[in-house]
């Protein structure tokens, strides 16, 4: 069947292939959806910590401008792959880890999922007691219930949680910038200029750890779109929308946390909705932040229900569409991270840069491999039956990509610097470059020794299927 059918709104499909008469949607929703979901308390946070941590106004900006930049067009060559397999982006990666092997990546996945969400239930459950008096505990609650309906619906409502975020981020972050600098003189941040290297690189790192961790649901959300959709015009409505979007959160966080020195950690909600004054325009920002913070924590309650149907999916060689189960699978998800948002409410800050040094370590490798070989070793080409079938020509573990995976988290730890452990490369640099290494490694050495692995599994696949 060639002839498009209209979409229901709650979603059907989990990690099935999307057919051709299924597709709807157009580049454009890449953007809306991408910016939206950045332009949020959570982004905002982030910025803030690459002064928090010791840089100045003026050099953090840029060097989050750059991590974004980089980090953006790595998770826009994600997103591109969705038209073209029809498939999420974990289902993908069975390609580079095998059908079984692929559970490794996702188990950290689901951890980066529960991660975010623990953040934005923090976030969101004090934007929430503001708004309606009630206490935090509720209004994280409050926040759970909602995002696990969000997810159940699915992939269209998501998209339209994106259209509407972004017109309100448009409007509360255009209020709030012009309340900044009509109060206080930016100019004078601005000119307080101390350059160190460290400092530089720690906010690269922040924004291209806050790009990369999109990676792993980045397909999830354009598989949906024809197959013959312009990938150019698929990848700069991601990445523009995304860069964009979290710069102007940043930005404001990078402010936020110069102007509120000690005063910000332990209230970043409240301080931020202080900047644009009180009244009804706190009740709207307060608003905008808590729906701000639906659009991403719907994205990371769906992918991890697509992450874990991928795992049991592996496994039990089928794919369930029990809607009891798939409420089931959302609702465990939400409930691990609101046990973690109690736990952490109040060392918020601390457990989030740790958090975000932890992703760098664990996600870079995959990224690298799962780039690599959809656009230099496959030339975007998947066999999609063997991605279901652990008898096929990508097996049940692929040894090759876990050995390079695994090489790839390691290869970083001299690099590394953490409360737990310092690398001795680090001691002598003075400053953590491990992503770039987790990077660039696993990159090259899956480009070249993958060529000759896929040269075996062509020879598999033609003698498994003819």
């Amino acid at each position: 069947m060639t002839t498009p059918k209209t979409p229901p709104l709650i979603e059907t499909r989990v990690i099935d292939f999307i057919p051709e008469n299924e597709r709807h949607g157009k580049p454009f929703s890449q953007f809306t959806l991408w910016f939206g979901a950045n332009l949020q308390i959570t982004a905002i946070v982030t910025g803030a910590l690459a002064v928090v941590l010791g840089g100045d106004a003026f050099w953090s900006i840029i060097g989050l401008m750059l991590g974004q930049l980089i980090g953006g067009a790595i998770m826009a060559l994600h997103g591109v792959q969705g038209p073209k397999l029809g498939l999420p982006q974990m289902v993908a990666s069975r390609a580079q880890f095998g059908v079984l092997g692929a559970s490794i990546p996702i188990v950290l996945v689901c951890t980066l999922y529960m991660g975010f969400n623990t953040t934005g239930l923090i976030l969101a459950g004090q934007a929430i007691s503001q708004l309606v008096h009630v206490s935090g505990s509720v209004g994280i609650l409050t926040f759970a219930t909602i995002i696990i309906i969000s997810a159940m619906i699915g992939y269209r409502f998501i998209h339209r949680l994106g259209r509407v975020a972004t017109v309100l981020g448009i409007l509360a972050f255009t209020y709030l910038f012009i309340r900044l600098l009509t109060v206080n003189d930016i100019s004078l941040l601005l000119e307080n200029r101390h350059f160190y290297w460290d400092k530089f690189l720690i906010a690269v790192s922040l924004s291209a750890s806050w790009q990369i961790s999109f990676s792993p649901y980045a397909s999830d959300y354009s598989r949906y779109l024809p197959s013959n959709t312009s990938s150019p015009k698929i990848f700069l409505s991601i990445w523009s929308g995304s860069v964009i979007g979290s710069q102007i959160s940043m930005m404001l966080g990078v402010f936020a946390a110069v102007l509120a020195g000690n005063e910000f950690a332990g209230n970043e909600v409240g301080y931020i909705v202080s900047l644009g004054g009180n009244g009804v325009m706190a009740a709207f920002l307060y608003f905008s932040i808590a729906f701000g913070k639906v659009t991403i924590s719907t994205l990371n309650a769906y992918g991890s229900l697509m992450c874990l149907t991928t795992i049991i999916s592996g496994f039990k060689r089928n794919i369930s569409h029990n809607k009891y189960q798939r409420l089931a699978v959302v609702i465990f998800i939400v409930g691990v991270s609101t046990c973690l948002a109690f736990l952490a409410k109040d060392q918020f800050l601390s457990a989030f840069r740790a958090f975000l040094l932890f992703l760098l370590t664990f996600f870079t490798p995959w990224a690298a491999i799962n780039i690599a070989s959809f656009y230099f070793v496959s030339k975007g080409y998947y066999d999609k039956d063997s991605l279901i079938d652990p008898n096929g020509c990508y097996g049940r573990w692929n040894f090759f990509g876990i050995s390079i995976y695994f090489l790839g988290v390691f290869i970083q730890i001299p690099f590394i610097s953490t409360t737990l452990y310092t690398g001795p490369i680090y001691n002598w640099l003075g400053t953590d470059i491990s992503w770039m290494v987790g990077l660039i490694i696993p990159a090259i050495l899956y480009s070249l020794f993958g060529k000759r692995k896929a040269m075996k599994l062509n020879t598999f696949e033609s003698n498994h299927y003819n």
